[in-house]
């Protein structure tokens, strides 16, 4: 059945997924600004809806890098080794998509949200730091091994018309996001 589910994943599932992810992120970050570090509530995402979009990039490429490595079930000692590869191999792709955002948002906005990286003890001119790339580490193998097995389940479900129709509906609720933000605000 996995493997029936990452075959016929549609463009409309997967941009259901994306956003998912985004919101996803938007309350991890801000989960670990007002819990974590106690800062108290500020909007992380530089939209105006809860959503960090740049989660949602990271998500739709783990799958892209490594939903094939995650279909092989055949070679046992893969199996063995599999959770340190998509370890290590999220670790590198979201703190290479971190990186190229933090450059994004300064040519766009003049600066990026996370420039706290600077307090970090190993940091990249406070754009990436060694710290949060093992939590993205830890987050791809969460995503790869729990969260989109579970979305893939819950997105197979609906029928394809009801599936557009959320699509749709997310479609026009972003398009409207960007309007007020980069347009009105």
């Amino acid at each position: 059945m996995k493997k029936t589910a990452e075959k016929k994943r549609t463009v409309p599932q997967l941009f259901i997924c994306f956003w998912l992810y985004a919101i996803l992120g938007w309350c991890y970050e801000v989960f670990l600004e007002v819990v974590v570090y106690r800062w108290g509530f500020t909007n992380r995402g530089v939209l105006f809806g809860p959503y960090c979009p740049v989660y949602g990039v990271g998500a739709l490429t783990f799958l892209l890098c490594f939903g094939a490595l995650m279909r092989k079930k055949d070679l046992k000692w893969l199996n063995i080794v599999k959770p340190l590869i998509i370890f290590v191999g999220c670790m590198a792709v979201a703190t290479l998509i971190e990186l190229a955002a933090s450059y994004i948002l300064e040519a766009a906005t003049g600066s990026w949200p996370w420039q706290t990286y600077a307090d970090y003890k190993y940091n990249y001119q406070a754009r990436i730091a060694l710290s949060t790339s093992v939590r993205f580490g830890l987050g791809g193998l969460l995503f790869m091994y729990a969260i989109q097995p579970l979305y893939d389940r819950l997105l197979s479900k609906p029928s394809r018309k009801t599936i557009n129709i959320i699509a749709a509906a997310l479609l026009v609720t972003v398009i409207a996001d960007c309007i007020y933000t980069f347009f009105i605000k």
